[in-house]
């Protein structure tokens, strides 16, 4: 038996558990004691780091199931989302890395190519595997490797996803090229799963396991061309074991069917009728409750976000608000509480969901689809073509926009921005505060078009009050008794280290004006203004430099023939790997010393005049006045 890896003290046979291998020799008698023992490394790692806990804990005996009877890498095991996929790294090998879960530099809590070679794709986006399964089966088709099993792993959750059904569509219509779709049923994503399919799942799980022969009746998956095995008790290895190797014989697409419980083997996650403990931070794991921490915790972004909406709604009727399978995680709940029927849950269906909302406009409704921003990207076409070109009142809420943290590349809301500032007739606001947060989200709803309220994750700072407006742009800072050099326009939350890098440069003898738009797209040409009286305009944000909004700044200065130089200070465009949202952005040069140190070196540059004649002239005396003010 190949040797396990260090950092599974205390839990003797994960300790001898190195590679899939390992996993087959077991005998089956030692089977329960393996499931014991990964759920209670999960709860221990996870409870000291935080992550997906709730997926991992429901898929313990389906993980050792198909590690038995399939030969990774060989045979190729996908899993959807990837959030379920820690006894999987448990069983490959990866146990002594459970202590770097999620941090800077440690393991992922994806799927990650670079980690293992039994980890073929990364993308944790959902409904995806089934395309993955589709194309990968093809090319072991062309190479004449067809021996080479692909078994995709999704959960009912993501075939609300129409993405999952045009794969199953292309899957059924080929029975000579075999595809093992393992679908693991536990009957929710992040809250119970709704919609037909659902209702389907649930009348086919009604029926009994193999047994009573549900495997052979006609259904959804059967008239679409997949065999149907199932259900399967998705937490009975020896069950499991026998319908994926019935599965594998069939040499055709198969669906099996497995019904797992979410959070599994650990009270507090069955308990919690919210989403059984889907992610946590540390916690307590005697009773899976939020460690300890010094003072209580502030309401975060979302929490606000929540709370203003429900007053909205209080407020008016025709307010509604749409969601991708995300209630609670984007502060939708509230508002479903209070109004049950004017708050829709479509599945993990963003684009669905954008032109339903856009239908919804065209009966006379405002809605608000509130989405994270990373889940935007896949109903960019429906906000051009369905919303925009119709210019129809609908605002978009997207959470964790910008650095999210510990979940990596494929949950940074790092791209909105750049492909947001392309839709005409779309504005963008960006609050730096809760308070704007209130100002911004009822102008948003006041709009008559296209709107979009950006929100990053955790919990806001603290107040950032103006020291004076001008034609909508707050003037956060004005260096006293010190020369118009230096223009900071900050973009939401990166307010407060603007206004950090401005108290560095200060003692560097170098003035500085922080500007927050607050709408920040398209840019009002009083900013273009207040930049022409300063000798270097730079824009700080937490999306790609690329095309945002940085760069609609410097064009719009660029229109009013302003020639101060602007500097994009932002994200770079590439995958952005885990870590803390601080130590991200400080490696981004981000936070305020970084801000600082890139304005030091501009400003030590050849010098530039400030453009004293300029097309908005009341605004740049306002400005001078405003500064007149601040000394």
């Amino acid at each position: 038996m190949t040797a396990g890896p260090a950092g599974a003290g205390g839990f003797p046979l994960l300790a001898e558990i190195g590679a899939p291998a390992a996993v087959r020799a077991l005998p089956p008698e030692q089977l329960p004691e393996l499931a014991r023992e990964i759920r209670a490394f999960v709860i221990d790692r996870v409870a000291a780091r935080g992550g997906h806990l709730g997926p991992n804990l429901g898929v313990v005996e389906l993980t050792i199931a198909l590690h038995r009877v399939f030969d990774s890498p060989r045979d190729t095991v996908l899993f959807d989302i990837g959030h379920q996929a820690y006894p999987h790294k448990i069983l490959t090998g990866r146990a002594g890395a459970f202590g770097g879960l999620r941090q800077d530099g440690g393991l992922s809590g994806y799927p990650s190519r670079a980690e293992s070679e039994h980890d073929v794709i990364e993308n944790s986006h959902a409904s995806t595997v089934l395309s993955y399964a589709d194309g990968l089966a093809r090319a072991r088709q062309l190479s004449g490797e067809p021996d080479r099993a692909v078994v995709a792993v999704i959960g009912d959750g993501a075939l609300t996803g129409g993405m999952a059904w045009e794969a199953l569509n292309n899957l059924g219509a080929e029975p000579r090229r075999p595809v093992i779709v393992v679908l693991n049923d536990n009957g929710r994503s992040y809250a119970p799963t709704t919609g037909a399919v659902a209702e389907h799942l649930g009348a086919l799980k009604s029926r009994g396991g193999a047994s009573g022969g549900a495997e052979g009746c006609r259904n959804l998956f059967t008239d679409l061309g997949l065999t149907y095995l199932g259900p399967v008790d998705g937490h009975d290895t020896a069950a499991l074991e026998s319908a994926l190797r019935a599965a594998r014989t069939l040499d055709r697409p198969v669906l099996v069917h497995t019904t797992t419980v979410k959070g599994k083997g650990y009270p507090p996650a069955e308990q919690d009728a919210a989403d059984c403990l889907h992610a946590v931070g540390t916690i307590d794991p005697a009773t899976g409750r939020p460690a300890p921490a010094s003072g209580s915790a502030a309401p975060s972004w979302t929490d606000v976000f929540g709370r203003e909406l429900l007053r909205l709604a209080e407020e008016r009727a025709d307010v509604v608000a749409l969601t991708a399978s995300m209630l609670r995680p984007t502060g939708l709940q509230p508002m479903a509480d209070r109004f049950p029927a004017r708050v829709f849950d479509v599945g993990i269906a963003e684009q669905h969901a954008v032109t339903c909302a856009a239908g919804l406009a065209l009966g006379g409704y405002h809605p608000v689809v509130a989405i994270y921003a990373t889940f935007l990207n896949r109903a960019f076409d429906q906000v051009l073509m369905d919303v925009a070109l119709h210019r129809l009142p609908v605002t978009f809420v997207l959470d964790r926009a910008g650095v999210t943290g510990s979940d990596g590349p494929s949950h940074h809301g790092m791209w909105d921005l750049s492909l947001l500032t392309m839709v005409p007739g779309l504005r963008i606001a960006a609050p730096r505060d809760p308070e704007r947060l209130a100002v911004l989200l009822r102008e948003a709803v006041a709009t008559d078009g296209p709107t979009v309220l950006r929100l990053p994750k955790g919990g806001p700072a603290a107040a950032v009050e103006a020291t004076a407006r001008i034609d909508g742009i707050d003037l956060l800072h004005r260096s006293p008794c010190y020369p118009l050099e230096v223009l900071l326009v900050s973009v939401g939350p990166l307010a407060g280290a603007c206004l950090e890098a401005a108290a560095l440069l200060e003692d560097a003898g170098i003035g500085v004006t922080v500007a927050d738009p607050g709408w920040v797209h398209p840019v009002g040409p009083a900013l273009a203004a207040i930049a022409g009286r300063h000798r270097l305009a730079v824009t700080v944000e937490d999306g790609v430099r690329i095309g945002g909004i940085g760069a609609m700044i410097a064009q719009a200065l660029q229109d009013a023939r302003v020639t101060t130089p602007v500097t994009v200070l932002g994200l770079p465009p590439a995958f952005v790997p885990h870590g803390s949202r601080a130590e991200l952005l400080a490696r981004a040069g981000l936070d305020g010393p970084g801000i600082a140190r890139s304005v030091r070196r501009l400003h030590a540059g050849p010098a530039v005049p400030p453009v004293l004649g300029n097309p908005a002239t009341a605004a740049a005396a306002a400005v001078t006045a405003a500064a007149g003010r601040a000394r």
